[in-house]
């Protein structure tokens, strides 16, 4: 297949180019390798909204967080994902002044709306803050959204848009010949006349087939605890403490979602490192309490792990100086989620240098989606129970999904054939019980709509089927 321009990755950066992209008349090809966007560092993002006041002064992340912020806002809305604006707090102990103070000074200077809080202020927008808090930089348009569910959804509609999305293709080999890309994947070979690199991790190797300039990136692990929608109410803003040379340190957060979280860790890890260990699990419990004055790990449903890639102090956003026609984003680590929109729409500048882009007559800025139950009015949902039974069906209890849900997320544009990809489109899963009771049926639901038998039904990437064998027909005495 030939097309004008290949993005290879999938998280939030590649899905957010190819959004863009999407807009114009061009031929697109997204290429991820896992079995589903967002799939790697996005999945494992804190999902903050940051408003900009941390980031140096002229550099990239500075110029792409100041201007992503109200475009992550907008495409919330647009999109239908999740999402909350309800600032943040860096909480300062005693000593802590200087620190607030250079916070305010580059929010000055990156023109965000910042504002340093005595105790007793801070106190009347985060009740909780923990006692040796004295003063507090809040700044009001920061927020949480899900990090995930906004992947998804700007590559469905990068997809309605008419770019190929395709998961499970990893690039093995790229090569340029004759002024034309090559790409070799497990499901065939691309060509393009642009290959715009946002393979996070991996986007040094990607330069590297191409003889481009290669970087030293570094890798850190981060966990988190999630707590059960139990905690919510206790949790009003993000609250930071105050950042350090390891980054912007362990938060306590509402999620988009209704949830709460804390951390994350930042540690040097190995690439493909998401083991969750005691150590990191002990400094969350020992840095929460600092900031927040009423943890509750007891309420804990899970824990988790994602590892974020820097390439030195700013992030990469070029075109390559040693092949023309390479795009390269890379070592974009927090603030990339909120940036994300900004970075896409600098690289939609940089290919509009090299190819022209004519504007899409019919271009669908708010596509059609699946309502959710939590959405619907009691008479709205009694009308499409009587259009369609499975809206009346529930499957995950915890997170109140109904089996119609399922079904759309198994067929959207960027269709789930996982229980991890249902689980990031709709939820079903990420509950109290984490999937005890709805996974099964989960499962039934895809190999239903899919054709595929159960024992072929995987939980995400790679060899990961969860129904080994049929127990009633196997013959034990072959096992």
């Amino acid at each position: 297949m030939t097309y004008d321009i290949i993005v290879i990755g999938g998280g939030i950066i590649g899905c957010a180019v190819a959004d863009r992209l999407a807009r114009s008349r061009v031929s697109v090809c997204l290429l991820e390798g896992g079995d589903d966007v967002a799939v790697g560092a996005t999945r494992a993002n804190s999902g903050i909204v940051h408003a900009g006041y941390d980031c140096e002064p002229g550099t990239l992340k500075a110029r792409f967080n100041v201007r992503g912020n109200p475009m992550v806002w907008q495409l919330a809305e647009e999109l239908g994902v999740p999402a909350l604006k309800c600032g943040s707090l860096v909480a300062a102990p005693a000593g802590g002044e200087d620190g607030i103070a250079e916070l305010k000074r580059r929010a000055d200077l990156n023109g965000v709306r910042a504002e340093v809080l005595t105790r007793e202020q801070a106190l009347k927008i985060e009740p909780m803050l923990a006692d040796g808090v004295v003063s507090a930089l809040y700044a009001p348009e920061a927020g949480v959204v899900s990090p995930y569910q906004l992947a998804i959804a700007l590559a469905d509609r990068a997809a309605v848009g008419g770019v190929d999305v395709l998961t499970e293709a990893p690039v093995t080999a790229l090569e340029k010949r004759d002024g034309v890309f090559y790409a070799e994947t497990p499901k065939g070979e691309f060509a393009a006349k642009l290959v715009v690199n946002c393979a996070g991790a991996g986007a040094s190797r990607i330069n590297a087939m191409l003889g481009a300039e290669t970087f030293g990136i570094s890798f850190r692990k981060g966990e988190y605890y999630v707590l059960d929608h139990t905690e919510r109410e206790n949790v009003s803003t993000v609250i930071f403490p105050l950042p350090t040379a390891a980054g912007k340190g362990i938060l306590v957060a509402p999620t988009a979602d209704g949830n709460v979280i804390y951390g994350p860790t930042s540690r040097p890890a190995e690439e493909d490192d998401t083991a969750v260990d005691a150590e990191g699990l002990d400094e969350i419990r020992r840095s929460v309490p600092l900031t927040y004055s009423r943890p509750a790990f007891n309420k804990c449903i899970r824990v988790y792990c994602g590892v974020r890639a820097a390439v030195g102090e700013d992030f990469i956003v070029q075109p390559s100086e040693k092949v023309e026609g390479l795009i390269v984003t890379a070592g974009i680590c927090s603030p990339g989620l909120t940036s994300a929109p900004a970075i896409a729409e600098y690289v939609e500048e940089l290919v509009g240098a090299r190819i022209k882009l004519q504007p899409k007559e019919n271009y669908i800025a708010v596509p059609e989606r699946s309502p959710r139950l939590e959405e619907l009015s009691e008479e709205e949902l009694n009308s499409l129970v009587k259009k369609d039974a499975r809206w009346g069906k529930i499957v995950c209890r915890c997170e109140k999904v109904t089996e119609a849900e399922i079904v759309a997320a198994v067929h959207s544009p960027v269709p789930a054939r996982t229980v991890d990809a249902v689980k990031r489109r709709v939820r079903a899963g990420m509950g109290r019980c984490q999937g005890g009771f709805c996974s099964t049926r989960v499962m039934e639901i895809i190999s239903e709509e899919l054709g595929v038998p159960m024992r072929e039904i995987r939980k995400g990437a790679g060899h990961s089927e969860i129904a080994v064998l049929a127990v009633k027909e196997a013959d034990y005495e072959e096992v």
